[in-house]
């Protein structure tokens, strides 16, 4: 058994604590709410999140970081990418100096451009043999469900990596191991872009042919920055990077997917923010893959069309439309 700490009750970080759980590890959450947190605690089960998920003994939740953070091996944070540095601001005196720090988060910071990896080291001093990420095909509501799942845990030290996929290995969760965080990285954050692009053609009625196109050439422009940021090709084939991005776009429990439906429609970003109290990445990491891509002189349009749609810049059918009659190319050059 280890002692885990996992900063974040959403829907993600409770699935992960579940799988943290039947790992056998005793788990403190921390939650941005005292209700979410009494209801794990009294009920065993995050009712505002995963409702009917019964959470192991093991597992403890608490408002205050302190008493979460004391005496923890390894801190998972899974909050809102674009607000980990203002959390980390306050939690990152109280992360214990030799423990690991493991991402779930899918998203590059606005402004600085930096991937989550990067946020934490720089706010913790944390080198990168004490961080990891985990990122994959990991629809939350399948994994608190323990469908079978395989996922990524990425870290520059290979036996940091190893020695966290032991940790999290259950009969239905899978992990494996790279070294290429950059790519796991970009692999999970890409995908939500594409995954809103994909939700407005489903929403405007478009059928398979539309979405798969939209999936491919998603991945082409992932593949493209991953290429220019030194990141290994064969990660964004694999699980981090075309697994993640078809689970994503291609199931109605992706958050992603969701909001570019309801925009596909017809309703607003504002309204269906309004509408849901999840958080979906891409609304709020598309400007920053833009900017990064920008950056390093890749073209990626449909990240640039779905920037444009979420600005109000662009209608959702003028997205597909400008994708669809753009000139006419070589698919591989």
């Amino acid at each position: 058994m280890a002692r885990f700490a996992v900063l974040g009750a959403g829907s993600w970080g409770t699935a992960f604590t579940l799988v943290l759980g039947d790992a056998g590890h005793e788990v403190h959450m921390w939650g941005r709410r005292q209700s979410v947190c009494d209801a794990i605690n009294n009920k065993r089960e995050n009712t505002e999140y995963l409702p009917g998920v019964t959470l192991a003994d093991s597992v403890e939740a608490s408002h205050d970081p302190r008493t979460v953070l004391a005496d923890r091996e390894v801190v998972v944070l899974a909050v809102p990418s674009q607000q980990l540095r203002s959390n980390l601001e306050e939690w990152a005196e109280h992360i214990p100096a030799d423990a690991l720090i493991v991402s779930l988060m899918k998203g590059i910071e606005l402004g600085s451009h930096k991937r989550m990896s990067e946020v934490i080291a720089e706010l913790t001093g944390a080198g990168p043999d004490r961080i990891a990420v985990v990122s994959g095909p990991n629809l939350a509501h399948e994994i608190a469900d323990r469908e079978p799942a395989a996922t990524v845990v990425a870290c520059a030290d290979a036996e940091v990596a190893e020695h966290l996929q032991r940790m999290c290995h259950t009969r239905s969760f899978r992990p494996y191991t790279i070294t290429d965080v950059v790519g796991c990285e970009l692999g999970g954050t890409v995908k939500n872009v594409i995954g809103l692009a994909v939700g407005v053609a489903v929403g405007l009625g478009y059928g398979d042919n539309a979405r798969a196109s939209v999936i491919t050439r998603g991945l082409a422009e992932t593949a493209r920055l991953g290429a220019a940021m030194g990141a290994d090709p064969r990660t964004l084939s694999g699980l981090a990077g075309m697994g993640d991005l078809v689970a994503t776009c291609s199931s109605p429990l992706s958050r992603n997917r969701t909001f570019g439906e309801k925009l596909g429609r017809g309703m607003s970003v504002e309204q269906v923010v309004g509408s849901t109290r999840q958080i979906a990445e891409g609304v709020k990491s598309c400007e920053s893959v833009s900017d990064l891509a920008a950056s390093y002189h890749v073209d990626m349009p449909i990240v640039d069309h779905v920037v444009s749609l979420v600005r109000g810049e662009m209608t959702p059918v003028e997205l597909v439309d400008l994708l669809v009659s753009r000139e006419a190319k070589p698919e591989v050059r």
